[in-house]
């Protein structure tokens, strides 16, 4: 299924584990050092004053280096612990790799937001980059929260309203 940002919570609730989707449009990326510090200016409400908008957005958690893109761990504590607030901020789709916990899983079902896994192939999802730019944190460098603007970035649903591909037996 092809997604575009920003995302509807009429699109989010199609979505069933184990679809194959693609994602064009704006998403941010950031990870361990950037998160907690997104999640930070959401409290403060200072999203918008510092240009960041996460209705129907997507965050892919990875750092963003000349070198490329690739998903890291989200069951790091840093980043598992930023995607029920995020969530709730307007985040639809959160990227990465590994399994969640049992909290997380029914924070993303309350929040009508999924979680996806990308392939790990760092060469094709930075072909798959077209534009990105540090929206926040530069002093992070590589973890700053990044703008990206993807074409045809592919993931593949895997927790969505309250059920999850890695409980599957």
């Amino acid at each position: 299924m092809e997604l575009r940002t920003p995302l509807t919570q009429e699109v989010i609730n199609k979505l069933k584990i184990n679809d194959q989707i693609t994602i064009t449009g704006k998403i941010y990326a950031g990870r361990d050092a950037a998160l907690p510090k997104l999640m930070k200016l959401y409290k403060k409400q200072e999203l918008e004053k510092n240009g960041i908008y996460l209705e129907g957005g997507v965050i892919f958690h990875t750092a963003v280096s000349d070198a490329g893109i690739g998903p890291t761990s989200s069951n790091k504590l840093e980043i598992e612990e930023s995607i029920p607030l995020l969530s709730k901020a307007g985040i639809k789709i959160h990227l990465g790799k590994g399994k969640l916990t049992d909290e997380t899983v029914r924070a993303l079902k309350e929040e009508g937001a999924i979680f996806a896994v990308t392939p790990p192939v760092s060469a094709l999802l930075t072909a798959k980059m077209r534009h990105k730019k540090v929206a926040a944190f530069p002093e992070e460098g590589i973890e700053a929260l990044y703008e990206l603007i993807i074409e045809d970035f592919p993931a593949i649903v895997a927790i969505a309203h309250g059920e999850s591909i890695f409980d599957r037996k």
